[in-house]
């Protein structure tokens, strides 16, 4: 695999700030060796006063500017903040939520992808933007609108999301002779009989919301899946209008644990993929850490939440993937707001870039003295005076001058993730606080625990040559395809709980799941298991959350002390019937690896190494000094071993 430069780059708003200071912003920019500016993305407003009256002089001394300096500019598409006047003329284009309650304005995100108005005002201002911007000498890149699915913005119950969702079943259920869809095809799939719930027409459904008891899973998880498409069709919008006029490459910006729609078919339209990377901001609240780890970590962030993200968008972007937005300091929105220990900056910037990273962007410039972010920091303090962070950010860029190229490599260890499997145990979680997300997080960090790197596939890959070992916990709707797959794979493969647990209509499939080649395996009862009831496995470990009853003739190799079976092997093929605990999927680990040949590290905790072609980084997440097997490591330590 060929490298890549790595560079720097800065999240940057001149319609906040006089014109006159735009140029010495510029050049305070260059010298501390950033070479990418993202702007644009909220500026709808500015751009477009009136319906039809642009302005574009603003921006246009804005890009010269920038670009004067040295600077590459990633230009946003400002669809994430429609101005009020197009809120005027589309009074129903909010979302709408679970109760019925419109999203309303006075903040941002407030649309419904669904809506058919707000989405040809989209691309009349895409379209505008990309003619007058398309090759613009400064352009380096662009971002289609900004952080979708924030604020659960995906999910919308209006009257435009019930009309497109009627649309796309009938897309589902096509009639035979090709006019309209078939109601009786789609009763039968989701088990409609149940409760008297059958359809006569498709004009009949409503959105899965304020029903007197839980709606048909089916009908539940058939709205996840269409939301997640009309993300999906928002942007491609957009892409076709940008490409129409452009070649520069385009991204989204993604959050970390949004799954609400899926980024791989959003990826797929795209040339990068980034995401928004907020390790103290996350911790509290989408991390799943205990409290202990909550102090212990409040202000480096987790050790692997951010790497994990690294490794799901480095998949999502076939490779090309940057952070476009990464925390500088204390930010505004989370349940507390510590600031970072000293050097957490520099070492988050190479944490990305270990993961294979292009570019890392700070998120901002200038901490804004004004509205919703005031209290966020940014490189620069509001009165322009430097922020801890921008010395920070200034040693990352003279140390990339003298760093050796990034060199790829394949990882030794797969990990999929799905994000339909997500959906459906959103749907039918069995057990309070069980979701496939967790789950999967909770193997990726039993893998970084014993040191091992981690390539996250979709489930679209047949092809896992190269790869040693193979995880795929959870997948509810495994494609025989992918069975199949894996059957044949010349690796470890892990799969379980609930693999094959449900038909693409979410019905329990027959014969029992997994149904999966070469196994010989039934999973004939399931339970969910109370927070304090979590069963012991005989050599260590417990089984908590979830567990399933497995008919097998092989023996196996994980027991619980009643003397249940926990895993079953069949030559390179094990499932495992239960969610483990940290001590259990420890175990589980390392035996894996030691049947395909890994080598494994004792870690200190809190320290992570990630390998790339041509260098293994050593990441001390601790406040405290740490020995390794490197050598010392000073907290929030950096370590790069050439390989």
């Amino acid at each position: 695999m060929s490298g890549h430069k790595r560079s720097l780059g800065v999240c940057y708003y001149p319609e906040h700030w006089p014109e006159a200071q735009w140029a010495e912003d510029a050049r305070r920019m260059a010298d501390t060796g950033l070479t990418w500016v993202r702007i644009g993305e909220f500026a709808w407003g500015r751009m477009e006063p009136e319906p039809g009256r642009h302005d574009w002089g603003w921006l246009d001394r804005a890009m010269d500017t920038l670009g004067a300096a040295g600077l590459k500019v990633v230009l946003g598409t400002p669809t994430a903040t429609p101005p009020k006047w197009v809120l005027e003329r589309y009074p129903d284009m909010l979302a709408v939520d679970a109760m019925g309650h419109p999203r309303k304005f006075g903040s941002r995100r407030h649309y419904c992808f669904s809506h058919a108005g707000y989405l040809e005002e989209c691309r009349r201002i895409v379209m505008a933007m990309a003619r007058r911007y398309g090759r613009h000498p400064a352009l380096g890149a662009w971002q289609t609108d900004n952080e979708y699915g924030c604020h659960d913005t995906v999910i919308s119950y209006s009257d435009a999301a019930r009309t497109a969702f009627r649309d796309w079943l009938r897309g589902q259920f096509p009639a035979s002779g090709g006019n309209g869809g078939d109601i009786g095809a789609l009763n039968r799939a989701w088990g409609n009989v149940f409760w008297s719930m059958d359809y006569a027409d498709f004009d009949d459904i409503d959105l899965p919301s304020l029903t007197v008891t839980e709606p048909n899973p089916a009908h539940s998880h058939a709205f996840l899946r269409f939301s997640s498409a009309q993300v999906a069709r928002f942007n491609r919008a957009q892409v076709e209008m940008i490409r129409a006029h452009s070649d520069a490459p385009i991204a989204h910006n993604y959050m970390g644990r949004v799954t609400e729609f899926d980024h791989f078919e959003v990826g797929a339209d795209l040339d990068i993929a980034s995401w928004d990377s907020y390790p103290l901001g996350f911790l509290e609240d989408r991390v799943g850490a205990s409290a202990e780890e909550q102090r212990h970590f409040a202000r480096q962030g987790d050790p692997d939440f951010q790497a994990f993200h690294h490794d799901l968008y480095r998949a999502v972007g076939r490779g090309r993937w940057w952070i476009m937005e990464q925390q500088p300091g204390p930010v505004n929105w989370a349940p507390y707001n510590p600031a970072p220990l000293p050097g957490m900056v520099r070492f988050w910037t190479w944490e990305a870039f270990a993961h294979g990273a292009e570019a890392v962007c700070y998120f901002r410039w200038r901490q804004v003295p004004f509205a919703q972010e005031q209290m966020h920091a940014g490189l620069l303090r509001p009165d322009s005076q430097a922020a801890p962070a921008l010395a920070e950010a200034r040693q990352v860029a003279a140390e990339l001058v003298e760093a050796r190229e990034s060199v790829p490599a394949q990882a030794p260890v797969a990990l999929i993730f799905d994000y339909a499997a997500d959906w459906a145990w959103k749907v039918q979680p069995h057990g309070r606080g069980l979701s496939y997300f967790a789950l999967v997080f909770d193997h990726y960090k039993a893998l970084r625990r014993a040191g091992q790197s981690v390539d996250i596939l979709p489930p679209s890959v047949r092809d896992f040559t190269g790869y040693r070992a193979v995880f795929a916990p959870g997948l509810m709707q495994m494609p025989d395809a992918l069975k199949a797959a894996l059957a044949g794979a010349e690796a470890e493969v892990v799969i379980g709980p609930r693999s094959g647990a449900r038909t693409a209509d979410f019905a329990i499939p027959l014969p029992l799941p997994p149904a999966y080649p070469g196994l010989g395996l039934t999973v004939s009862r399931v339970e969910s298991l109370r927070p304090d009831m979590p069963l012991a496995v005989v050599g260590g470990g417990t089984i908590t959350g979830y567990r399933e009853e497995l008919e097998s003739p092989t023996k196996a190799f994980f027991t619980d002390t009643e003397g249940r079976a926990v895993a079953i092997r069949q030559g390179r093929l094990c499932y495992v019937g239960g969610w483990g605990d940290a001590a259990l999927l420890d175990r589980l680990v390392a035996d894996v690896a030691a049947r395909a040949g890994l080598e494994t590290l004792a870690l200190p905790y809190g320290v992570r190494v990630r390998d790339t072609g041509a260098e293994r980084f050593w990441f001390n997440h601790n406040p405290h000094a740490v020995e390794t097997a490197a050598g010392p490591l000073p907290a929030a330590g950096v370590l790069r071993v050439p390989r």
